[in-house]
């Protein structure tokens, strides 16, 4: 690539057009034609964490979490605040039920972008997987609030998630016998 086409941000231009490929192929669950499309824009832009964190994740809905794990870590090594990459981390954690690594890099997600409900969502469930009720009650709650905000489908879940935790946060009452 000739020094002039860098310098007229072309390769950027390119690197974006596939990007927005990739994210039109992922709508469509096309996550083959979403991962060839990101590979082309990681060609033209090999510094950008933000294609190998969405990479990464393709992967990790797809079923292939090796991959998805090596684009997330690549991702954190060129850019350590990558929120996408932390909370596809955070997911892996979560699914190997490695709840301190899971809430680690979650909250990793949640500094890097503190508006996404999804992030703090499952800040919440590794609390409540480690039996911290109270804490995951209040964290829930606020990922509700951001579900609200965002109109997200999931507040719904988040609503429920609450009372059951508040319930479990709750303790029982002395029997009396």
């Amino acid at each position: 690539m000739s020094r002039l086409t860098q310098q007229l941000g072309l390769t950027r231009v390119e690197a974006d057009e596939h990007y927005q490929k990739a994210l039109i192929a992922y709508e469509k669950r096309q996550f083959d034609e979403a991962i060839k499309q990101l590979t082309i824009a990681i060609q033209a832009l090999p510094k950008h964490p933000e294609y190998y964190a969405a990479r990464g994740l393709i992967y990790l809905e797809d079923g292939v979490e090796d991959r998805a794990r090596t684009d997330f870590e690549h991702a954190l090594k060129l850019f350590p605040y990558e929120m996408l990459a932390h909370y596809g981390l955070g997911m892996i954690a979560y699914r190997a039920k490695a709840w301190d690594e899971a809430q680690q890099h979650f909250t990793q997600a949640y500094y890097a972008n503190p508006k996404r409900g999804e992030t703090v969502y499952y800040l919440g469930m590794v609390h409540h997987r480690k039996g911290e009720h109270a804490v995951a009650a209040q964290v829930m709650k606020k990922a509700q609030e951001l579900f609200e905000v965002s109109n997200d489908r999931r507040k719904g879940d988040a609503a429920k998630w609450i009372k059951t935790l508040e319930k479990l946060a709750t303790p029982p009452l002395p029997d009396k016998t």
